[in-house]
């Protein structure tokens, strides 16, 4: 049975080529977001995880917790996003 490389290829998120090894990359993200990461349902890139962490902390005040869970809702939003534009928009998690 043959798999085709390309089994994931139907999210609408943009893929970039990797210039740097995303395992460093990840080890030096700091301890909370990597704990955030390794429950994440999209594969987020080091560099879009930290972007986005400091976007939430600024939002937060500061707040770890807050933070998470902002980005818990922002990874929702694209999860409800996906599922509309992949399956249409009348499947259950469309609208959820």
């Amino acid at each position: 049975m043959t798999r085709s490389r390309h089994r994931n290829s139907r999210s609408t998120l943009r893929r970039r080529a990797r210039a740097a090894d995303p395992m460093r990359a990840f080890d030096r993200l700091p301890a909370e977001l990597r704990g955030w990461l390794a429950g994440a349902a999209l594969p987020w890139s080091p560099q879009s995880a930290l972007k986005a962490w400091h976007r939430a902390l600024a939002r937060s005040g500061g707040d770890p917790a807050a933070a998470r869970a902002w980005l818990s809702a922002s990874e929702a939003r694209q999860l409800r996003r996906d599922c509309a534009r992949i399956w249409g928009p009348d499947h259950p998690a469309a609208g959820a």
